[in-house]
């Protein structure tokens, strides 16, 4: 049994909370954070080779679990954080993409049908 909340550490009553690490709520947002530290990796790719309707999906993704974070009962923090890093590692990406489909180089590849 938990012990009243006056008497507990911080460290407890984090453990203890709602979306503390004994649920869902806190490991889900934790292992979703390899989907940010992969789209910067990414960052040190070409932007010719990155998928930009992959990275739309990152980036909606990101936005409608941010808001869903917000909503739900227990408000997750933690959830809104890695979710606003999904949204903007999609978005930086997608941005590379549309800079780099704006350069003649693109532009020739295309109209020798090679991209």
């Amino acid at each position: 049994m938990a012990a009243p909340a006056a008497t507990q550490s911080a460290l407890q009553k984090f453990i203890n909370s709602p979306a503390g690490p004994k649920t869902i709520h806190f490991w889900a947002p934790a292992m979703k954070w390899a989907l940010v530290i992969a789209g910067v990796g990414d960052l040190q790719r070409p932007a010719e080779v990155l998928s930009a309707s992959q990275n739309a999906s990152l980036a909606a993704t990101g936005l409608i679990w941010t808001r869903y974070a917000m909503v739900i009962t227990p408000k997750n923090f933690t959830l809104c954080t890695v979710n606003v890093f999904v949204a903007a590692t999609g978005l930086t990406q997608l941005a590379r993409i549309y800079k780099y489909r704006q350069t003649d180089e693109y532009k020739q590849k295309v109209a020798e049908g090679k991209a």
